[in-house]
C-alpha cells in the first residue's frame, strides 16, 4: 500500500507544471523582466470582439433562471503577420456559419481589415510605415498621437512584437533626453516636457528589459554572462604556464651566472685538500 502512496497524492494535489522561469537560464532572468512578462503574457487583455458582462450572476427575464457570468474570449488565431503591424487588439476570429438553415455549418474565419499608413513618433523624430486597423488609428487619435498611444496602453493591448518594440526605442529615447532633437533645443525641451511623466512608471532597471521577447532576454542574460566570467580556453592558460616556469628557469640560471668567482676558487681548493674529494687512480 506505501508503494501507492506517492502517488495517489500527486494525483490529489495535481502535478506541477514547470513554466519558462523555472528551469534553465530562464530561472535567473530578473525581476524587472518578469513583470514585463506578466504585463504582456499573463494580463487579460481588453475585450474586443465581444462585450463583457458585469456581476458573477444574471437572471434571464423571459425564463427567471439564474446563471453564472462567464465572460470568455472568443477562439482567436494569431496569424505571423500580426507581429509586423499594430492591430490595436483586433485578432483573426475562427466560428461557423450557417449560410442556409437546412444545411450544416461550416467553419468561417473574420479578418480585420488592414492598410498601411505613416505613422510619426515626436519622441524619436521619425516617420514609420506600418500595418494597423480602423481600431489602431481611432486609439491614437483618441490618445492625442502615436507616442501617447504607445506609452499609456499596456502591452497586454499592444500585443504585437512590433509594438512593444517601438515602445521600448521610446522608453529609452526618453530616459537618454531625446538625443534625435539635439539640433533643436526647443523642440527637444517640449518632447521631454510632454512624455517624460510616463518615465515614472518604471524603474531604469524595467526600461533596460522592457519590450524583449523571451529569446531576445536571454540572448542578452546570456551575454551579460558571459562578460561577467569570461571563458579561457586551457590552452591559453598552458600556455601562460610553460612561459612562467621558462621565465623561473631563466631567472634561476642568471643568478648562478652572478655567483662570485672567490666561491668557486675555495671550493676547488677544498677539493684538493680532502682526500676523499677526488678518486686515486688505479
Amino acid at each position: 500500500m506505501a508503494q501507492f502512496l506517492k502517488q495517489g497524492n500527486s494525483a490529489l494535489q495535481g502535478v506541477k507544471k514547470f513554466g519558462r522561469f523555472d528551469t534553465g537560464l530562464g530561472k535567473r532572468l530578473p525581476e524587472a523582466y518578469r513583470k514585463f512578462w506578466r504585463e504582456w503574457r499573463e494580463t487579460t487583455p481588453t475585450a474586443v470582439h465581444y462585450i463583457p458582462k458585469e456581476g458573477k450572476f444574471e437572471r434571464n427575464e423571459r425564463t427567471g433562471v439564474v446563471t453564472p457570468v462567464q465572460n470568455l474570449p472568443l477562439p482567436a488565431r494569431y496569424p505571423k503577420e500580426f507581429n509586423h503591424g499594430i492591430w490595436g487588439g483586433e485578432l483573426v476570429v475562427q466560428g461557423f456559419v450557417k449560410r442556409n438553415p437546412y444545411k450544416q455549418r461550416v467553419p468561417h474565419f473574420w479578418m480585420p481589415r488592414l492598410r498601411r499608413v505613416v505613422l510619426k513618433s515626436e519622441v524619436l523624430n521619425m516617420f514609420m510605415s506600418v500595418v494597423v486597423t480602423e481600431r489602431t488609428m481611432d486609439l491614437v487619435h483618441s490618445s492625442h498621437g502615436f507616442d501617447h498611444y504607445l506609452l499609456k496602453t499596456l502591452a497586454c493591448d499592444l500585443g504585437s512584437n512590433l509594438a512593444v518594440s517601438i515602445k521600448r526605442k521610446i522608453l529609452h529615447e526618453l530616459q537618454a533626453g531625446c538625443p534625435s532633437h539635439e539640433a533643436d533645443p526647443k523642440r527637444q525641451q517640449e518632447v521631454l516636457d510632454e512624455y517624460s511623466r510616463y518615465l515614472e512608471q518604471y524603474t531604469p532597471e524595467e526600461i533596460e528589459w522592457y519590450g524583449l521577447t523571451f529569446s531576445q532576454a536571454l540572448g542578452k542574460l546570456h551575454k551579460s554572462i558571459a562578460e561577467a566570467n569570461p571563458i579561457v580556453p586551457h590552452k591559453v592558460l598552458f600556455r601562460a604556464r610553460l612561459i612562467e616556469q621558462l621565465r623561473e628557469v631563466q631567472n634561476k640560471i642568471a643568478e648562478k651566472e652572478e655567483t662570485p668567482a672567490s666561491h668557486f676558487e675555495s671550493t676547488s681548493w677544498l677539493t684538493k685538500v680532502n682526500p676523499f674529494g677526488k678518486k686515486r687512480e688505479t
